[in-house]
């Protein structure tokens, strides 16, 4: 299994941004999918969005829609998710994840590689 690494978690106040990253060890991953999940204290994994590196095709969670982005920067084989206008109920363990093809992206079973998450508190 191949670690993903991410990075960028902290704390913010209520309506704050932050943005984290997700580095993939290399271009192999180029027929990935792409996604991010996050996991609450006492909640499941819930899917946040996905992207393919290409970037033209993502979805996104209807909690974030509006206010998160996902972006790829495929020299630096990096994804990125941009999180605006953040609320207390986003805090959680942001996670990375990855999984061959665009199909069933919501789907957190579907996923192979996992980084190993990153703290967002946001508070009110």
């Amino acid at each position: 299994q191949v670690q993903l690494i991410e990075s960028g978690g902290g704390s913010v106040q209520a309506g704050g941004s932050l943005r984290l990253s997700c580095a993939a060890p290399g271009p192999t991953f180029s027929s990935y999918a792409m996604g991010w999940f996050r996991q609450a204290p006492g909640k499941e994994r819930e899917f946040v969005g996905a992207i393919n590196w290409s970037g033209d095709q993502s979805h996104y969670a209807d909690s974030v829609k509006g206010r998160f982005t996902i972006s790829t920067d495929n020299a630096k084989n990096t994804v990125y998710l941009q999180m605006n206008s953040l609320k207390p109920e986003d805090t959680a363990v942001y996670y990375c994840a990855a999984r061959l093809l665009w199909v069933a992206v919501t789907i957190t079973d579907q996923y192979v590689h996992w980084g190993r998450g990153t703290q967002v508190t946001v508070s009110s």
